[in-house]
């Protein structure tokens, strides 16, 4: 009987951290309360720990964003790690050959996972900051990462809706369907201004040791980059770290 507070507070505090992803980086009391269903002056005491143990930030307009200590913790899932550390090398080649802004994603749950970032000269401003979330539907490593998952968790999407980013969002589920299936045959997926206006991407999958597909690496630009040219870069990298995986 004890316990069930205890148990209840945990999950509450976890639903207060469980409200920040790529789409709302930064977050004020009210909207965090509005969010997890808690009274107020609730939301303003986990906060108030949250934030002193150093896993959410206070900044100066009293909104709140990720802290520190959370980001280190997330580092340190094994799987992830050991990815990131196999990645590295090859993302700061095709970054150093490209000078564009290259990423590592993984699929969790209905999102994909930015696990490593490197900018470029002519960095574009994107949502892919290490621990970011993005929709799989309108991003290069998503379409990659769906593609790769199934039919099932395209239509457990498209039940709930795809939501337009810009104008040219694919939000019909047969036309995303078609798109998945040149994803899945030329091992190579694109974004034309899909996620934000301005900004491109193409991604290929990172294969395991069995062949499926555990992550998705891309390179992200400004749209006025003829990313057609860049996509063998982007194979030649994914397959370079899917050798390394393959030999864990």
């Amino acid at each position: 009987m004890a316990a069930e507070p205890r148990r209840s507070v945990v999950r509450r505090l976890l639903s207060v951290l469980a409200t920040f992803d790529t789409m709302t980086p930064t977050q004020s009391l009210t909207e965090i309360a509005a969010r997890t269903e808690l009274p107020l002056p609730t939301a303003h005491r986990f906060l108030a720990e949250l934030t002193t143990g150093g896993w959410l930030e206070r900044l100066p307009d009293g909104r709140y964003r990720v802290g520190l200590r959370l980001w280190k913790l997330g580092t340190l899932a094994p799987s992830y790690r050991n990815l990131r550390e196999l990645a590295l090398p090859y993302m700061q080649d095709l970054q150093h050959a490209t000078r564009e802004s290259v990423q590592l994603a993984v699929l969790d749950g209905r999102t994909a996972l930015c696990v490593e970032n490197i900018n470029g000269v002519r960095s574009v401003s994107t949502m892919s900051r290490i621990g970011g979330r993005l929709p799989l539907h309108a991003t290069g490593t998503g379409k990659v990462l769906l593609a790769a998952a199934g039919t099932e968790l395209l239509k457990a999407l498209a039940e709930k809706g795809f939501r337009r980013f810009t104008r040219y969002t694919i939000i019909e589920p047969g036309r995303l369907a078609r798109n998945l299936e040149a994803v899945r045959d030329e091992q190579v997926a694109f974004s034309r201004e899909e996620m934000t206006l301005g900004a491109c991407s193409v991604a290929s999958p990172v294969t395991g040791e069995s062949g499926e597909v555990i992550a998705a690496v891309s390179i992200v630009a400004h749209s006025s980059v003829d990313i057609d040219r860049l996509a063998f870069a982007v194979r030649t990298a994914a397959s370079g770290i899917s050798r390394q995986t393959r030999l864990l």
